[in-house]
């Protein structure tokens, strides 16, 4: 609670309309119910603690009024320059005061807006857990309870068994009050305290005298100046007593601290003297840093055509055998009567991997012949796991012979496992080597060691010191590598530990842990998350593990707790803290027992999973229900699940699910469900890929499985400048052009933006925003030109340094200086001599908040332009493979992310405009889909990073917007795909079958240029009837962005465009929004409430079919935007598609019904036509 010690400022009780940590959206949200003008309430300042937001409603607008405390405690209104503040001891005494009129607020306070006082948590039983929810661990323990036995009492704690906790309840009971009358009577020391101070530290005073006992025996070896200094120590110690006690105690531990140090530096160099002395070789024991590789060889077929086969014979079978250790590829030709012809190439001829995206089993490798020429060779596969294998060996190889000094990619294991209150097995090498059910690793990749492992349990009884001790030495067992514990954090039974490869030690810094209890009232950790956070060199990682609520029905109180634990989890940078966890993390990974459930018949779902059949399971598994409402894990991605619930098993065997237990209460039941859940957030243009994703199948100690993820991650290190810092002349700049937002707030205040990145020496402001609009009530459009934003000046100006930079940006309030929301941008799309174009979303506590773009440029001076390749971007994706198979395409599936690839030329705006903002979020699938996903492959992929256009994030969906709804831009200020750079045609073919969509039939709205110049277009969406122009129903930006959290509809795969020829007339950016809001609202999809022709058009003339190439004839639609699609599962000639069926439009992303009656009647008349 606000407002702290002392005597409460919010007095005796908390009065109802105190709504504590109450955010700013929700209370706009409560007021605005109210409805009437004077309706008020208080709530937490989000932006000072210790401060209150007084909100007040006056003509549909929400007023706030920052109370703040000064250094008396006394409470205030802030004031303008000048004005006098009216002080008061509490805060219902400052609104009592607010009560009465002519007080200087905008309206007298009338009408008090009372929280809603929250039903006391009922215990779930559901799950099987006690009554009690169990006590924490002990803090050490060499013996783990029996199964099945009661919690122990923590009777090893340090509470318990200090006492700290019972005497100082006694000093504050009694003591204290005969301190208070010493001090009255003029006493100048606190006895009693004293008392209790000696009392409680008696305990730590002996154990300081053992340690030093025992570093007395480490000087006499190897610091004989310190032996002497700690025997005097020990001997004082045992002299004195009394009040002296406390004193002593604080010195020896000051001398403590310089001791350890001392006795390790002179430790260190007796033992370099002494290995100097020794023979020069080490023995093997020592040398021997991991376990060394074997040879692997694959099994391949030549991919050859016809033409080349009578060229080479029939033989098409080679062996692959790579020798990671020697950093070497053999290829090997079998010849008639077993003779075999090879050639060997070194790691360095090797010039790139080129993964296949329709023949999944398929990889072309570009051999170095000489130094101006190269030879690409396909081979075929057994199995898409055997070439991914084959891939992950060469990247290892490639990394260990490489001359760069730093990492530019690590492989990182993530685990999570509810392990039931029992000890885990001894064997737990399923668990590691990720082998089990789902993606699972090749056998031979499994067992190369991975950079970092990051274990989450939940209901973990054992010792934080036995649990890391068994995964260390589990690890060394498969690995022979002494792995070095980062950090440990619990929170009772809920734990998180991460360990690292030795050799990379010292490049982790900044390493932070926090937890966050979410158990009954917000007060048991039985319930809640621990979180580690991190730099590897210059790439910050964050980890969460969680226990949510159980409980079939629960789901709005798992959602609760997601979002607690994202606000109040402290980890990450402190100068971020107006950033959620989501933002302050180049890579952020959740993990844990997430405990959503599925929403299906019991017997139903069992017989789905008798046929291995998951994805009916995935479309009513809850969490993914709720992410796409947006209500949790905004824009986070999950792999594709391809393995069977992990909850709730038979204890002793994988073969059984017990779904019922009889309780006091009676019979309970518990589906099948997949609760245990790893999620993952990145940067935009940052590389992540995730290379396995299952459950094992032979732990059954729990009624858990354990759950394995394991990712491919880029890093960045911690840059030195060859050249030094740069001169005035080679300084690079970060400049804005414009920037434009649109905020879901009922405010009218005015706004400035900060800017946060690791490349700025400290946040930067912009001036407050100097253009303001709105036509709906709930939303606000803000504007900066170039006048009010900051010229940004990044400490270093290599392009190498600035293209791994990224900015974070937050709108906030200039009467609250609180955030309206918050975003990240990439620097590497920016930069360039001309502006780019930048639009996303933005997001405020877990909840997507607006969006904003905007236009900025980043300027490299030509003498800090040399960059280099990533090893990362060593394999790319096959950009030339369009033809192919008509039909299921084969390609992996891919996201949903956030952002948007924007292109780099201004000319054309034609039917294209819907890919300038939808190129991110193209993936679809049947409506209602709850099935996830990997990573967008775009994002990590490295023929789709070279080029700036096409990584740029401009992604934004208003849930509830109708397909031809979105507003355009003018000519002058969007970029045009039309006429895409070399690098276009690679960002064009990253797969997307199959993934989940957010929000299907929904356009993306795009919002006007900052500048108010410009005319923007309106497409014809609304139009009902007639093919005139705009009429007084249609709708602006800010009425269509009211359906932001009322409707569920998934976008399509791109934009749609109106058809060329009923564009909207060109308005200026006051006439934009004039007929506003529509007469009667629309609370439904509207595509589905208008007849086909409002949308279309006549279609007449859309149906001409004289087109030469399947892109001229959706483009004459104006359905352009399914183009990609079509083209990747091999629909990309028109004489094939007069076969086409629904079944097949669906699977290339044609999700809409009346846009696959208009492709399939278009096909039909030009059947008829021939």
């Amino acid at each position: 609670m606000a407002g702290g010690g002392g005597v409460s400022p919010l007095g005796l009780a908390p009065p109802l309309w105190y709504h504590r940590d109450l955010s700013r959206a929700a209370a706009e949200e409560l007021l605005a119910r109210a409805g009437r003008d004077g309706s008020f309430l208080v709530r937490d300042s989000e932006s000072v603690n210790g401060a209150y937001a007084l909100c007040v409603l006056f003509q549909k607008h929400v007023h706030t009024y920052r109370v703040l405390p000064d250094e008396e405690g006394f409470l205030a209104v802030q004031t303008s320059q000048g004005v006098q503040p009216k002080r008061f001891k509490t805060l219902p005494e400052l609104v009592l005061l607010y009560l009465q009129p002519s007080q200087g607020l905008v309206s007298t306070l009338l009408y008090p807006v009372d929280r809603e006082e929250s039903i006391p948590e009922d215990r779930d039983y559901s799950d099987g857990e006690d009554e009690k929810p169990p006590l924490p661990p002990r803090s050490a323990s060499t013996s783990t309870p029996p199964t099945g036995s009661a919690p122990e009492t923590p009777t090893d704690s340090a509470p318990a068994a200090n006492g700290l906790s019972t005497i100082s309840h006694e000093y504050l009971k009694g003591s204290y009050a005969l301190d208070l009358e010493a001090v009255k009577q003029g006493a100048s020391s606190l006895p009693h305290l004293n008392k209790t101070l000696v009392s409680s530290c008696k305990r730590l005073n002996g154990e300081v005298d053992k340690v030093l006992s025992g570093l007395e025996i480490l000087s006499k070896v190897f610091d004989q100046q310190s032996s002497f200094m700690v025997s005097r120590m020990i001997q004082q110690s045992v002299n004195q007593g009394g009040d002296q006690e406390l004193e002593n105690l604080v010195t020896k531990l000051a001398i403590l601290k310089d001791l350890l140090s001392s006795i390790e530096k002179k430790a260190l160099k007796a033992v370099q003297d002494l290995s100097w002395s020794t023979l020069s070789s080490p023995p093997p024991s020592l040398t021997r840093h991991s376990k060394t590789i074997p040879v692997q060889a694959f099994e391949v077929k030549l991919d050859v055509n016809l033409a080349d086969l009578t060229k080479i014979g029939k033989s098409q079978k080679h062996s692959l055998s790579v020798d990671v250790e020697a950093g070497e590829l053999v290829v090997m030709r079998k010849l008639k009567d077993n003779q075999e012809d090879w050639n060997t190439f070194t790691h360095h001829k090797i010039r790139q991997l080129i993964k296949s995206q329709r023949v999944q089993n398929k990889l072309g490798i570009v051999f170095e012949k000489d130094k101006e020429k190269s030879q690409r060779k396909d081979f075929i596969f057994a199995s898409a796991k055997k070439r991914e294998a084959f891939c992950q060996l060469l990247q290892l190889m490639k990394n260990k012979h490489s001359n760069q000094d730093e990492p530019d990619m690590i492989s990182i294991f993530i685990g999570t496992w509810n392990m039931g209150s029992v000890p885990s097995p001894k064997a737990v090498g399923s668990w590691l080597l990720c082998r089990g059910l789902g993606k699972t690793l090749d056998e031979m990749t499994g067992t190369i060691p991975h950079d970092l492992y990051v274990f989450g349990t939940q209901e973990n009884s054992v010792c934080d010191r036995e649990w890391v001790d068994s995964l260390r030495t589990a690890l060394k067992e498969h690995t022979e590598l002494d792995y070095k514990p980062i950090a440990v954090q619990t929170l009772w039974n809920i734990k998180i530990a991460v360990l690292v490869k030795p050799e990379h030690e010292n490049r982790i810094s900044h390493v932070g842990v926090s937890s966050v209890k979410t158990g009954i009232a917000n007060t048991l950790g039985n319930k809640g998350a621990v979180g580690v956070s991190f730099m590897f060199n210059g790439t910050s990682f964050g980890f969460v593990n969680c226990h949510l609520t159980s409980g079939n029905e629960k789901i709005g109180r798992r959602n609760q707790n997601y979002l607690d634990i994202l606000r109040l989890l402290s980890l990450g940078d402190k100068q971020l803290s107006s950033f959620d966890i989501s933002l302050r993390f180049t890579h952020l990974f959740w993990l844990g027992d997430l405990n959503y459930r599925l929403d299906m018949d019991i017997q139903e779902i069992l017989n789905y999973i008798n046929r291995k059949e998951f994805d009916p399971l995935l479309k009513v598994d809850q969490l993914n229900l709720e992410r796409e409402k947006n209500k949790v894990f905004l824009r986070f991605a999950e792999e594709e699940i391809s393995y069977p619930p992990t909850y709730r098993y038979e204890r002793g065997s994988r073969d059984t699910y017990v779904w019922q237990k009889q309780k006091a209460t009676g019979m309970r039941t518990n589906v099948p469900s997949w609760c245990d859940r790893i999620l993952w957030k990145s940067y935009p243009e940052t590389h992540i890929v995730c290379n396995s994703y299952g459950c094992t199948d032979d732990m059954v100690t729990s009624d858990h499985s354990p759950v394995f993820g394991t990712f491919e991650v880029g890093v960045t290190s911690q840059f030195v400048s060859k050249k030094g810092l740069p001169k005035s002349s080679e300084q690079a700049y970060i400049e804005f052009e414009n920037i434009e937002a649109i905020v879901k707030t009922a405010s009218r205040t005015k706004f400035f933006i900060e800017f946060y990145s690791t490349c700025l020496e400290e946040f930067k402001k912009s001036y407050e925003n100097d253009s303001q609009s709105s036509d709906n009530v709930n939303f606000l459009r803000v504007g900066w030109s170039n006048k009010q934003l900051t010229t940004l000046k990044p400490l270093l100006s290599e392009i190498e340094y600035l293209q791994d930079q990224h900015m974070l940006l937050t709108v906030k309030s200039l009467d609250g200086y609180e955030s309206y929301g918050e975003c990240v941008l990439a620097l590497k799309s920016m930069i360039g001599s001309t502006a780019q174009q930048f639009h996303t979303y933005l997001s405020h506590r877990g909840e997507e908040t607006g969006n904003i773009r905007g236009s900025m440029r980043v300027r490299v001076p030509a003498e800090r332009m040399g960059t280099r390749e990533r090893l990362y971007e060593w394999i790319s994706v096959d950009k030339d493979e369009m033809g192919g198979p008509k039909g299921r395409s084969t390609l992996p599936p891919r996201s949903g992310h956030d952002y948007v690839k924007p292109s780099l030329t201004h000319k054309h705006v034609g039917a294209e405009l819907g890919k300038v903002s939808e190129e991110g979020e193209r993936s679809t699938k049947e409506e209602g889909t709850a099935t996830r996903t990997k990573q967008d492959s775009a994002e990590g992929d490295p023929s789709t990073c070279k080029n700036n256009s096409y990584n740029n994030p401009a992604y934004y969906i208003l849930e509830g917007v109708p397909n031809q709804s979105a507003a355009a831009l003018s000519p002058e200020h969007l970029p045009s795909p039309c006429s895409p750079p070399a690098g276009a045609q690679e960002m064009a073919d990253i797969p997307f079958s199959k993934p989940r969509s957010l929000h299907p039939d929904l356009a993306e709205v795009k919002i006007p240029a900052a500048n108010p110049s410009p005319a923007f277009v309106l497409g014809e969406g609304f139009r009902r009837g007639g093919a005139g122009g705009l009429d007084d129903q249609s709708c602006s930006v800010l009425q269509m962005a009211k359906t932001l959290s009322e409707s569920e509809y998934p976008p399509p795969p791109r934009a749609p465009s109106a058809p060329p020829h009923h564009r909207g007339q060109g308005l200026g950016l006051g006439d934009a929004c004039r007929t506003f809001p529509p007469r009667a609202p629309i609370t439904e999809s509207i595509a589905e409430d208008l007849p086909e022709e409002a949308l279309w058009g006549s279609s007449s003339s859309s149906l001409s079919v004289g087109e030469s190439s399947v892109g001229e004839w959706l483009q004459r639609l104006g359905l352009e935007r399914y183009e990609e699609g079509l083209l990747h599962n091999g629909w990309d000639d028109l004489e094939f598609l007069s076969d086409i069926t629904e079944e097949d439009l669906e699977e290339a992303g044609v999700l809409d019904p009346a846009h696959k009656r208009i492709l399939l009647e278009s096909l039909r008349q030009q059947k008829q036509q021939k």
